[in-house]
């Protein structure tokens, strides 16, 4: 791979990984019965999708600690994506999100599969469940199987288990606080759990212990990627409620529809007054909302500038990530792809 970080040639090698190893997978499950074959469809779906940012962190963790390119590695990368895949799959079956990436959601492409049966859209959910399971089981596979040592492997031992056990919790924390009266604190946590560790801080350092980076690379490392992953979250819920969803792919109304605990509706709730507060919990948690109360919850936010705090604290993220950038002195390769990475998470328009 060039020292010059393309992120289109990036994502084309670790598809390119992916799409060999789930379709090979795939194969294995449909020689079981022919019957699993939607099933093996939605494995080959969800593995499909994405810009492939949580390999490019492990792969240039590995880079700064001082280690050249390697296909092993990238398929110990390419695992992390696998991780995101099982978590997208089990978040949509935890909200009843219908839409992701513009298509269907697992446990909604699968109703066809169980159709005419007895509780069928339980199956079906059913199903989407076990897509989202045996997809995290293939991560661990393919990472173990990536062709790198077995002392390379042993290093990152403990964060990959940190990494399953911190997005769960993230996950049951968002559970736990859905429908709660809006707490920013609380928010950031969740997302912090849910979605910052297991996007960039974590992926950078199992990628930098696998290079067996030392404890003061781990910190800077750690000190960069985990603002920058808050920053990810912070934009992917703006874009939630303010995206076009014909270019994010997801419906605008899941957050409002179920009350999740985001940090725009939480700071909407800090600057809102009684009247607005009491607007707003006529409106959360309704699953008959349409756009009119999409734009009405929209207005309201503009108005009390609650979108323009959440710019503010995605730009002092990303000011902190790159703060801490600087002060790691990494070969000029990994720092440039790093400083790349940062405006490409947080800097999106779907």
């Amino acid at each position: 791979m060039p020292d010059v970080y393309e992120p289109a040639a990036f994502k084309a090698r670790v598809d390119d990984v992916l799409s060999r190893f789930v379709a090979d997978e795939t194969d294995e499950l449909i020689a079981i019965d022919p019957e699993l074959a939607p099933v093996a469809a939605q494995l080959e779906a969800a593995a499909a999708d994405g810009k492939r940012l949580r390999a490019a962190f492990c792969y240039w963790g590995w880079r700064a600690a001082g280690q050249p390119d390697s296909d092993a590695l990238l398929r110990a990368a390419a695992s992390m994506e696998l991780v995101h895949a099982a978590a997208v799959v089990h978040d949509d079956l935890i909200d009843d999100s219908p839409l992701r990436h513009g298509r269907a959601t697992a446990h909604v492409a699968l109703r066809p599969a169980v159709r005419g049966r007895p509780a069928a859209t339980g199956a079906a959910r059913s199903l989407a469940m076990l897509v989202g399971d045996l997809l995290m089981a293939l991560a661990g596979q393919l990472f173990a199987s990536s062709g790198l040592p077995a002392a390379f492997l042993a290093r990152a031992r403990s964060l990959w288990s940190a990494l399953a056990r911190e997005l769960i919790a993230g996950e049951c924390l968002e559970i736990l606080r859905t429908g709660a009266p809006p707490d920013t604190s609380a928010s950031l946590q969740v997302i912090r759990y849910k979605t910052a560790k297991y996007t960039v801080e974590q992926p950078l350092l199992i990628g930098g212990a696998l290079a067996g980076a030392g404890q003061r690379m781990r910190s800077g490392l750690s000190a960069y990627g985990l603002p920058l992953g808050e920053a990810f979250q912070l934009r992917d819920d703006l874009l939630g409620l303010f995206g076009d969803p014909s270019r994010t792919g997801k419906a605008g109304l899941d957050d409002l529809r179920t009350h999740r605990p985001t940090a725009l509706l939480a700071e909407t709730w800090r600057l809102a007054r009684a009247p607005e507060r009491e607007r707003l919990r006529l409106l959360l948690g309704r699953r008959d909302l349409d756009t009119e109360a999409l734009e009405t919850v929209r207005d309201m936010m503009r108005r009390l500038k609650a979108p323009d705090r959440i710019e503010q604290m995605i730009t002092l993220r990303v000011e902190e990530a790159t703060h801490a950038l600087h002060g790691l002195h990494l070969p000029r390769q990994a720092n440039h792809a790093l400083t790349v990475l940062a405006r490409s998470a947080t800097d999106r328009h779907h």
